[in-house]
């Protein structure tokens, strides 16, 4: 079994918070292992029949219990999960628990009513950078063409058909059951183009011939895609100048590898690194930050920061993505801070051993590594 330090210790530190820790993330992120991992842990699978009985009467399961950790997995299938997680985060603080389950039911108005103050939540994104090291591999390459899905990643042939399978599953157990969409023609399809404009500004009605349905649907397809964290969106960060771009996104898919399946990449060029190294980057902010309030930059002339981070009472932060540091021109970054003169300005990497600086009229650029990156933003 494979030992994702970074994710075990991000568990143990939310359990100091909180009794009741929220699990969430694609299927096959790896969430069951995840918590098998953990040290001591009474592990109960909430999809079997004899769990769901036994789990039936919360208060009495919890005093037999006692204290200890337990993770509760697929916790979805439970006739009333929330009120389970109530119960233990407000009569049994001793026993810490960790529970997963559809990313939906973590988004649900009535769940997040339930455990308001009750839950902290933790977000299992791909594989990020010190996982590569877990699983003993930190070829790059092999990570942006094969994806941050352990099976996929694990495979020693690129498992093209499992991609497939993974969306075939993916509308049927998180789709269908949750959202009873009836066209999966159309939804596949949306998915389908996200990912061969991955990381592009997106536009409802560019979409609307090709998949057949309306803009409507198409806006409510993205926030299903979003609320099931296969999409990053991200939006335009402004103080709502003239010159600005203010109301489009930009949709980034989930993972490289994916990425790489339905643009039909089986080797990857030189040319390709640029944007599978952006989808990396964002991976890894989601996953440090536990955020998605991630921003991107544009003004109507085509300057563009790929990521810009809001800190409350702090000025704005400004991150490129190069995949060699040898790539960047400074000029967005200086049409940027003409606007917002205040702020760290970061060129992240792969190729960045020791961090250093650079002047370009009259502003400073880090440049750094995905490493020294998670420590200035943190």
């Amino acid at each position: 079994m494979v030992i994702r330090s970074f994710w075990l210790k991000k568990i143990q530190d939310e359990w100091v918070k909180r009794s009741v820790v929220w699990l969430s993330g694609v299927r096959r992120t790896g969430k069951t292992f995840l918590v098998k991992s953990l040290p001591d842990i009474k592990y109960f699978d909430c999809e079997l029949p004899r769990t769901r009985q036994l789990l039936s009467d919360p208060e009495a399961f919890l005093k037999d219990l006692g204290a200890g950790t337990v993770a509760l997995d697929e916790i979805h299938r439970l006739e009333n999960p929330s009120e389970f997680l109530k119960i233990a985060a407000d009569h049994f603080p001793k026993t810490k628990i960790i529970a997963t389950g559809s990313s939906t039911l973590g988004a649900s108005a009535r769940f997040k009513d339930t455990l308001t103050g009750r839950k902290a939540e933790l977000w299992l994104t791909p594989i990020i950078s010190e996982d590569l090291k877990s699983f003993g591999n930190t070829d790059l390459h092999h990570r942006f063409l094969s994806g941050g899905l352990p099976p996929f990643f694990m495979s020693e042939n690129l498992p093209e058909k499992d991609y497939q399978e993974w969306m075939d599953s993916y509308w049927a157990k998180d789709i269908q059951e949750l959202f009873h969409l009836e066209r999966r023609y159309s939804f596949q399809k949306f998915v389908e183009l996200l990912m061969l404009q991955s990381g592009g500004i997106f536009e409802a009605t560019r979409f609307s011939k090709p998949c057949e349905v309306s803009r409507a649907t198409i806006s409510n397809y993205l926030n299903v895609l979003e609320l099931t964290f296969v999409v990053n969106v991200i939006r335009p960060y402004s103080s709502r100048r003239s010159t600005e771009i203010i109301s489009a996104p930009k949709v980034y898919g989930f993972d490289t590898g994916f990425i790489c399946f339905y643009r039909g990449w089986n080797q990857l060029r030189q040319t390709d690194f640029g944007i599978l190294w952006e989808h990396f980057v964002l991976n890894e902010l989601n996953a440090k930050m536990q955020s998605r309030k991630i921003l991107y930059w544009r003004d109507k002339r085509g300057h563009e920061v790929d990521f810009v981070i809001v800190r409350r009472g702090l000025p704005p932060c400004a991150i490129e993505c190069k995949w060699s540091c040898k790539e960047f021109e400074p000029n967005n970054l200086i049409a940027f801070r003409h606007h917002y003169n205040k702020g760290a300005n970061y060129v992240v990497s792969h190729d960045v051993d020791t961090g250093f600086t650079r002047r370009y009229n009259g502003i400073t650029v880090n440049f750094v590594n995905l490493s020294l990156l998670a420590d200035q933003l943190m």
